[in-house]
């Protein structure tokens, strides 16, 4: 009973954590978090955060993408 409750804890904390651009990124500015209007350009996706989400745990791009913690920085 505890090792499938450690299990599923470990599980949990895997699923929760295991976004690389969110747990890597830095912090997610308003332009990362904002979808451009109409007309604008898009925002420009973090290519190796998104490869290693797909290599590690493809859960893990679902979370980056939902917090926006994907997308680059807003250019200077």
């Amino acid at each position: 009973m505890k090792k499938s409750i450690k299990l599923t804890a470990i599980l949990l904390v895997a699923l929760f954590f295991s976004s690389c651009a969110t747990i890597l990124g830095g912090p997610i500015t308003d332009y990362q978090k904002t979808k451009p209007a109409p007309g604008e350009p898009q925002r420009d996706v973090r290519v190796v955060a998104l490869i290693a989400d797909i290599i590690i745990f493809w859960p893990g791009a679902v979370v980056d993408f939902a917090t926006g913690a994907i997308y680059k920085p807003a250019p200077k």
